[in-house]
C-alpha cells in the first residue's frame, strides 16, 4: 500500500505542474502526469513482468521442436483430404505464429532492461505488449484447432500427435495470460509480486487522484482562508511549490480530515524536500495562522 507521505508528494506535484500548466484543464494532464511520477514504479514491474516470462519460457524450445516435426507430418496427411481445408489452414497459421512467437521473445530479450527509467519503461513496455499480443493470437489459433478437429472423427487418430504437442503450447500460454494480467488470478501465489506491484501503483493514483479533486473542488475556499492570512495574498506572487503545499495543508486543517499539528508538519517536510531554503519557515507560519484562526472560530461557535 502506498505510503501517506508518497500520496501527498503525488498531490504536491500535480497541483504545482497543473499551476504551471495555466490554462490548461488539470484532469487532462493525468495520464501524462502519472506516466511520469510513476515511471520507476512501472520500470520495477515491467522488469518483474519479463523475468516471470522468462522464467516460464524455459524449456518451450523443446516443445516447439516437436510441434515443428509433427505439424510436417500432419501437413503432408491433411494434403490427402480435401474437405479438411479449416485445419490445413489452422495449422498453417500455427506454425506462422509460432515463429512470430520466437520473435517477440527474442526481442523482449533484447530490450535494454539497464537504463534510466523512462527508457526502459517506454522500450520493454512496447516489447512487452507485442509478445503478449502474439501469444494471445496463437492461443485463440490453438483452440480454433482443437475445435474444428473434433468436426474430424476420422482424423483424430491420425493428428492426434500435433494436437497433443499444440496443447503443450497451449499450457503455456495459460500461464501468459495469468502473469499479463495476474489480478484475474488471485489464487496464483506465485503472482503476488506482480499483483502487488499493479495495485500498489493503481491505489496511490485513485487516493492521489482523490485528494486532488477534493484540493480543487474548494480552491476558491482555500484561497479565501490564505489571503485572509497572508499580507497582499495573491496566488501568483507565492513560490508554485510552496502555493501548492500550502493549498492542500489548508484544505486537510480546514475539512477537519487531518489533525492541525499533523497537517503542518507533513507540509513542513514536503517544503525541505521542495521548496526553497525559506519555505519550510514560511509554510509553518501561514499554516500556523490557519489553525488558530480555524480553532478561533470553533471556539466562538461553541459559546
Amino acid at each position: 500500500m502506498p505510503s501517506r507521505r508518497q500520496i501527498r508528494e503525488a498531490v504536491v506535484q500535480f497541483l504545482y505542474g497543473a499551476d504551471l500548466e495555466g490554462a490548461t484543464d488539470p484532469v487532462a494532464r493525468r495520464d501524462a502526469f502519472w506516466d511520469f511520477v510513476t515511471e520507476s514504479e512501472l520500470r520495477n514491474l515491467l522488469l518483474a513482468t519479463f523475468r516471470t516470462v522468462h522464467h516460464l519460457v524455459q524449456g518451450r524450445a523443446d516443445r516447439l521442436s516437436e510441434f515443428v516435426a509433427r505439424q510436417i507430418a500432419a501437413s503432408t496427411l491433411l494434403a490427402a483430404w480435401p474437405n479438411a481445408e479449416c485445419l490445413k489452414r489452422e495449422l498453417s497459421r500455427i506454425a506462422e505464429l509460432e515463429s512470430r512467437w520466437s520473435t517477440a521473445l527474442a526481442t523482449l530479450e533484447r530490450r535494454p532492461k539497464h537504463d534510466d527509467d523512462a527508457s526502459v519503461v517506454a522500450s520493454l513496455g512496447a516489447a512487452l505488449d507485442g509478445f503478449f499480443m502474439i501469444d494471445r493470437e496463437l492461443a485463440a489459433a490453438r483452440c480454433r484447432w482443437l475445435e474444428n478437429i473434433e468436426a474430424f472423427p476420422e482424423l483424430r487418430g491420425p493428428l492426434e500427435a500435433v494436437t497433443a504437442s499444440i496443447r503443450r503450447l497451449q499450457r503455456l500460454s495459460d500461464r501468459l495470460r495469468m502473469v499479463e494480467d495476474p489480478d484475474h488470478f488471485p489464487d496464483q501465489a506465485d503472482l503476488a509480486r506482480l499483483r502487488m506491484a499493479k495495485a500498489e501503483i493503481h491505489d496511490l493514483r485513485r487516493r492521489a487522484d482523490e485528494l486532488v479533486d477534493a484540493v480543487l473542488a474548494h480552491k476558491e475556499a482555500i484561497d479565501t482562508t490564505l489571503a485572509a492570512v497572508v499580507d497582499h495574498y495573491a496566488p501568483e506572487r507565492i513560490d508554485p511549490v510552496d502555493r501548492a503545499i500550502l493549498r492542500l495543508a489548508t484544505h486537510e486543517i480546514l475539512q477537519g480530515t487531518t489533525p492541525p499539528k499533523v497537517a503542518i508538519n507533513e507540509a513542513i517536510e514536503l517544503a525541505k524536500r521542495y521548496g526553497t531554503t525559506d519555505s519550510p519557515r514560511f509554510v509553518n507560519g501561514v499554516l500556523d495562522r490557519i489553525a488558530k484562526r480555524r480553532d478561533g472560530g470553533a471556539a466562538k461557535q461553541g459559546v
